[in-house]
Formats: structure tokens, C-alpha cells, sequence
């Protein structure tokens, strides 16, 4: 086995090179990707080894960025645009929404769209305005897209090497805030399915469902309730679009009782799908009502409020509370 210790950053890093000498097709495109290696150093290297036809600095327009892909994968390439922050990515909402995701169905499946759009997503960083968004339920909403949310080095490593390889166009979303988690990845393990949930720690009295930087959170509650004699169980949902319900469902007929934790805010966020399918077809086993733990209905507030904003130990424990209460 070749296994190191990686960063998701460098997991992403080292993933992306991979894709690169395997297929001489994909083709790395977004802003200050190539000398500089991005704001969070994802890319570095890559343009001084694959050249910078292939690792292209972009103007700062994420629209042409995005419609620039539409035209490379008709072409038979395999692009993955890079949008600097999770905020950036709405000026490019439209080629995503009415380009990307439904020239396929359009074409009556002539042509595939095997786009990556890779957003650093989510807060905890103190950073301005724009910089923390989580627009993951934009896109989980939209037919046509695919939208994977990892959560640690090793999915960051595999998961962004079968995007580029999938056909369809995929929202990679990687959890800024947990770049430098590190973990052991080995390099030569068969990988998991993509579109695959994971129980990440097992469990009896109640599910906790999160998704990228929120599965180190649950772990966190879980940690912290085995003290008091709880007994939770972990799933990382780690794909947004499609689902994969199943190992939930399993988990909450077991358990009776459901958690579902995401830092995009409650309404209408991917907790308010996931405890109505849950509800449709676990209603006989839950005990309780499927609870959610999120961001607050308000725009991402100034850095220096956003720990009172994200869901933190405290505010998945206390839903946790009332929960088992019921």
C-alpha cells in the first residue's frame, strides 16, 4: 500500500494531478489557479508541470468561465473550473443552471457535459462578505446536476478524481475550513462508490446526518454524548445529488430518533428534504420528529458573529436533548 498522511487540501492537490496524467483531455480553468496555485493553494504546481494550456488563469468572470467549459466539453474535453469562494459562483449561476445541467437532456443525450465546478464552500474562516456562503440546495434543487459535498482526506482524494471521470456535470463542494484536517489516504485502495452515504461512527439511541465541514461536528456531539452514557451514530451524507438513503434509513428504523445538521440555513435547506424522506418512509420507527440544525434564516453575518451564526457542539447537542426528550 502507498499511504501518507494528507490535508484535504493537499488530498485535492494530489487527486487532481492524478486526473491530469491520466487523461490529457481535463483541463483546469478558474482564477489565480496557475502561477499563484489558487487562494488556498488546491492547484500549486500544477501549471508549472502540465503548462498553462492545460492550468488556465482566468479572468475574474465566472461566467466565462463556466461558458467557456460548455464549449470545451462539446468538444470533448473534460474541464474543472475552480470558483474562488462559494459567493463568487451566482454570476455564473445561469450558464450552471440553464447550460450545464441541461444540455444533455436537450440534446436528447448527444452531448455530455463531464463539467467539475469545484467551491470551496461554507464559513469558519473570518472572512468578508461573500466569502461563506453554502448554496449547496441551489443545485441539489436544479435536474441535471450532480453535487458532492466530501468531508476528509480521502474522499477529497478519490471523490474529485471520479467527478472529472464521470459524464455528467458535477458541484464539488470542498469545505474550506477543513483544508489542513489531515488523515492517512492510501493511494492505491480500491475507493469507495461517489454517490454513496457512510456511517462514520456507530450508534444506537439517535442518527446524526451532516455533510461536509458539519460531519467533524457531529463526530464532535458524539464524542461529547458518549460521556453522558449516549449512544449516536454518524452518516456522512458526502453526495447531495443523488441521495443515497438507504444506510439512513437503516440507521433511523434502528435508532427511532434523527439529527440532521448543515451550515446553509434551515429553511428550505437540504435538512428540510432529507427529514421528509425520512418521515415518508421511517414513520413507524422514529420515536421523535426528525429535528434540524442549521444557520439562521439572515444573510452570513460579519466575521466577528460567525461563530454565533454557524451550528457549533452546543446547538447539535441540544437538539440532540430534545430529541431523546420526546
Amino acid at each position: 500500500m502507498s499511504t501518507e498522511t494528507l490535508t484535504i487540501g493537499k488530498a485535492l492537490n494530489l487527486g487532481l494531478r492524478r486526473a491530469m496524467e491520466d487523461d490529457a483531455k481535463v483541463v483546469l480553468m478558474g482564477e489565480d489557479i496557475g502561477k499563484l496555485g489558487g487562494v488556498f493553494r488546491i492547484t500549486d504546481g500544477l501549471q508549472k508541470d502540465f503548462g498553462d494550456d492545460r492550468v488556465v488563469d482566468t479572468p475574474l468572470a465566472e461566467a466565462g468561465i463556466l461558458g467557456t467549459a460548455v464549449g470545451l466539453a462539446m468538444r470533448g474535453y473534460r474541464p474543472v473550473c475552480e470558483i474562488q469562494f462559494d459567493g463568487f459562483v451566482f454570476p455564473a449561476y445561469n450558464q450552471i443552471v440553464t447550460q450545464v445541467a441541461k444540455i444533455h437532456a436537450r440534446s436528447r443525450g448527444k452531448l455530455a457535459m463531464p463539467i467539475v465546478i469545484r467551491i470551496p464552500f461554507g464559513g469558519g474562516i473570518g472572512a468578508v462578505e461573500h466569502h461563506s456562503e453554502s448554496p449547496e440546495a441551489y443545485f441539489a434543487h436544479t435536474a441535471g446536476l450532480k453535487v458532492v459535498a466530501v468531508s476528509n482526506p480521502v474522499d477529497a482524494y478519490w471523490g474529485i478524481q471520479q467527478a472529472i471521470a464521470h459524464p455528467d456535470p458535477i458541484v464539488f463542494l470542498e469545505p474550506k475550513r477543513r483544508y489542513w484536517e489531515k488523515a492517512p489516504v492510501d493511494t492505491d485502495a480500491t475507493p469507495e462508490p461517489l454517490f454513496a452515504s457512510r456511517v462514520v461512527r456507530g450508534g444506537d439511541d439517535l442518527t446524526v446526518l451532516a455533510y461536509g465541514p458539519m460531519v467533524k461536528t457531529a463526530l464532535q456531539a458524539a464524542e461529547a454524548a458518549a460521556e453522558e452514557g449516549r449512544s449516536l451514530e454518524v452518516v456522512d451524507l458526502r453526495t447531495l445529488s443523488p441521495l443515497d438513503l438507504d444506510p439512513v434509513f437503516e440507521s433511523v428504523r434502528r435508532t427511532g430518533r434523527c439529527v440532521v445538521v448543515h451550515e446553509a440555513p434551515v429553511t428550505l435547506g437540504l435538512g428540510s428534504e432529507i427529514a421528509a424522506r425520512i418521515t415518508e418512509q421511517c414513520f413507524y420507527s422514529l420515536e421523535a420528529p426528525v429535528l434540524r440544525v442549521g444557520g439562521y434564516d439572515t444573510p452570513y453575518p460579519p466575521s466577528k458573529l460567525e461563530e454565533e451564526y454557524l451550528p457549533d457542539l452546543d446547538r447539535v447537542l441540544d437538539a440532540v436533548d430534545r430529541a431523546l426528550g420526546f
